[in-house]
């Protein structure tokens, strides 16, 4: 008996140090290729960043020559060169902002959900045109979380928020916190254009778009930046909307980084 038992213990122990091994392995191999990732995405910004100077340089002069120009297509051209390398540019600062955010070191602390909320609504809203919205805030909403990185998480939720009730007749934008599945639940709703759920795959994918850019522009990486920040704090990220009708963008934020503070709402 104790021979099978030591023989057994022994068997366990190889177990146990062979998952370790594949587990370190893992480990290794996953650091390797985010490293490699993100020097590639440096390495194209770089690449890329010199001729899109010159694009936008030659457009301007090209606008410059053509400014007496009789016919007006010249100017027309000149017009779009100047701004699809600009589209280009943000393109590529935005493939480098998600790679910093993969790898960027979290300094958590505790954190006024309500009062950033507050500061990035009032910001928005003064940065467009003057617009009527009902703004509800739940009061005292509080995370223990990296503070940069979730006022960039709010400021995409918000400022999508607001893109999307541009053409709504009444606009209202609520911030605030529910239970969902006994875990605390923040999450942002508006009552604007919505989508169609069956493209839910497609939400959180950078430089994804649900709707035309003609109504509602973007480079398409607000949604992708806020489930990487999301990711970052062991938290889950997910949508409900009905088009035409608003959507509903929930987050939590996992235990490990911790969250206390407001009444949970159903």
């Amino acid at each position: 008996m104790d021979t099978t038992r030591d023989m057994l213990l022994e068997e366990a122990g190889q177990l146990r140090r062979e998952l370790e091994r594949l587990k370190d392995q893992r480990s290794s191999d996953l650091e390797r290729v985010s490293q490699e990732l993100t020097e590639f995405c440096y390495a194209i910004s770089h690449e890329l960043r010199a001729p899109i100077a010159r694009l936008q340089g030659m457009s301007e002069a090209l606008k410059e020559d053509c400014a007496d120009c009789p016919r007006e297509t010249p100017r027309i051209y000149a017009s779009r060169i100047a701004y699809a390398s600009r589209q280009l540019e943000q393109v590529v600062d935005s493939i480098l902002f998600l790679s910093r955010l993969s790898r960027s070191t979290l300094t958590p602390g505790d954190v006024d959900l309500t009062g950033l909320a507050g500061q990035v609504i009032e910001s928005l809203l003064a940065k467009g045109p003057k617009r009527e919205v009902s703004v509800v805030l739940a009061p005292g909403l509080t995370a223990h979380a990296d503070p940069k990185l979730m006022k960039v998480c709010l400021e995409n939720l918000l400022g999508n928020a607001l893109k999307f009730t541009a053409f709504s007749r009444e606009p209202m934008i609520e911030f605030g916190v529910t239970d969902h599945n006994g875990q605390r639940t923040f999450f942002v709703r508006d009552n604007g254009a919505g989508f169609d759920m069956a493209y839910i795959d497609k939400l959180f994918i950078p430089f994804q778009h649900l709707h035309s850019q003609k109504e509602f522009p973007g480079i398409g990486i607000g949604l992708a930046t806020v489930r990487r920040i999301v990711d970052r704090h062991g938290g889950t990220v997910w949508a409900e909307a009905v088009e035409g009708k608003g959507a509903t963008f929930f987050f939590t934020l996992g235990s490990s980084v911790g969250i206390n503070g407001g009444e949970a709402a159903s």
